[in-house]
């Protein structure tokens, strides 16, 4: 007894220890391996003390002669001689059949091939141009800034999207700095975005803080609402939930500027903005970008719920979507289908929400190069890019699909279309197009001005 208790007491540890054995019960591995016939044989002899016998040749089958190794064997091996044998055509047309089924693997194979070494080309070249791109950016373009930023080379290189490595310092000198925030700024907002956290957490309840943040008189209350976002910016990455590496930094960026700009507050939408600066700056550079950023007059507009100027961007977007693509244009309008319906997530997250992080992130270089044109040229580019199938669709088909669009959308196949884009009306560029619909709706607020009083 003494015995089997120390033996099992010895055994314990290793078989709960064993993979699959917490989660499924089963014995450990090592006591589950086939053993070789001949260990099972000499352990049979030894229990029982008897030999074992192979039964003699003569008890075996007679009639199985014909032990096929796969089933291209059965096609090329005669039949076992208790069954007809093949005719010559059958044996000829399975030949033939075996034939075909090699070359066409074979086909397969060398198709396979060929793709994949396409794309390591592919690859190795995409790595070179950046290589060779960075070296360009580090030691010709970024020393010379100002001099080279608007020279035709530049600009070309810049379409064909920045190196990750100086992505962050560009985007940061295009967008610049017209607020004049400095990093210290940056720690006294966010000082005074804790203590409001601070302040919420012990007098409020959750119910407390959403009718809070949805009062114009206290935006700053909204500093609560950004935790419910967070958890939903970029959920694949699992960097910026709770736990993740990223998540207090983008709580800091979001609350910090919560307090820098009251009038606007949190809305839904700017952790994704945020987040995109975050994996390209350091903390208190991506907060000065996300706040000069969300100050440029389309961001402003669209942050604040401007109506009026939300709807001079649609009206200048309709311009240009008409011009470009005119069947689309008719196949909306038939439907009354408005640019507010799938516009207003693209420019909310700048894309960052609705493209591939990659794919948005080479967006926000050209952004950053051209300015609030592009984010509406992009718009374009996709519509055109998926123009044969939004025009088989109908209004909620179109609405669904623009608002979730295809995961497998590549950089080349968009830039493409967005190169085919003309942003010129009637010899009239995108701000010009923008400018003449303002000044439209100033005239039109004159003439429909009450009468002076007598």
């Amino acid at each position: 007894r003494n015995f089997f208790a120390k033996r099992t007491k010895e055994l314990k540890p290793a078989v709960q220890s064993a993979p699959g054995w917490k989660l499924f019960g089963k014995v450990p591995p090592r006591e589950n391996l086939p053993k070789d016939s001949k260990i099972i044989q000499q352990e049979y002899e030894a229990r029982t003390g008897r030999m074992y016998k192979p039964p003699p040749p003569s008890a075996r089958r007679k009639n199985i002669e014909f032990e096929p190794l796969s089933t291209t064997a059965l096609i090329l091996e005669d039949r076992p001689a208790n069954l007809p044998a093949k005719s010559v055509e059958e044996a000829l047309r399975h030949r033939q059949e075996y034939d075909e089924m090699v070359a066409e693997a074979k086909k397969r194979e060398i198709k396979e091939a060929h793709k994949r070494k396409k794309i390591m080309r592919e690859r190795f070249k995409q790595e070179e141009n950046i290589a060779s791109a960075m070296v360009i950016w580090v030691n010709e373009i970024l020393p010379n800034w100002e001099g080279m930023r608007a020279t035709r080379r530049v600009r070309e290189l810049w379409w064909q999207g920045l190196p990750p490595s100086v992505r962050g310092k560009v985007w940061s000198l295009a967008v610049g700095n017209e607020l004049n925030i400095t990093p210290e700024l940056y720690e006294i907002f966010l000082s005074r975005a804790k203590e409001r956290w601070k302040s919420f957490s012990e007098t409020s309840t959750e119910n407390d803080v959403e009718d809070a943040g949805a009062s114009v008189a206290d935006r700053e209350a909204s500093l609560e609402l950004i935790k419910l976002d967070i958890s939903r910016t970029f959920p694949s990455l699992y960097i910026f939930q709770k736990g993740g590496p990223y998540h207090d930094l983008l709580h800091s960026v979001l609350g910090a500027y919560t307090c820098y700009r009251p009038d606007v507050g949190y809305v839904q939408g700017m952790s994704f903005i945020a987040a995109v600066l975050i994996l390209n700056l350091e903390e208190a550079d991506a907060f000065i970008a996300f706040a000069n950023l969300l100050n440029k007059p389309c961001q402003l507009a669209f942050f604040r719920v401007d109506h009026s100027m939300m709807l001079k961007y649609f009206a200048a977007f309709e311009v240009f979507f008409e011009e470009n693509l005119p069947k689309l244009f008719l196949h909306f309008k038939s439907y009354s289908l408005t640019p507010d319906i799938y516009l207003i997530d693209w420019i909310f997250t700048l894309y960052s929400k609705s493209l591939p992080l990659d794919l948005a992130c080479r967006v926000w270089d050209v952004f950053c190069r051209d300015g609030e044109e592009f984010l509406f040229r992009t718009g374009l580019g996709i519509l055109r890019l998926y123009e044969d199938i939004l025009l088989q669709m109908d209004f909620i088909h179109i609405a669904q699909f623009l608002t979730k669009l295809p995961e497998d959308i590549t950089s080349e196949k968009l830039f493409s279309c967005i190169a085919a884009i003309q942003m010129q009306n009637s010899n009239k560029k995108w701000a010009q197009v923008f400018a003449s619909l303002m000044k439209d709706n100033k005239e039109g607020d004159k003439n429909h001005s009450p009468a002076p009083k007598s």
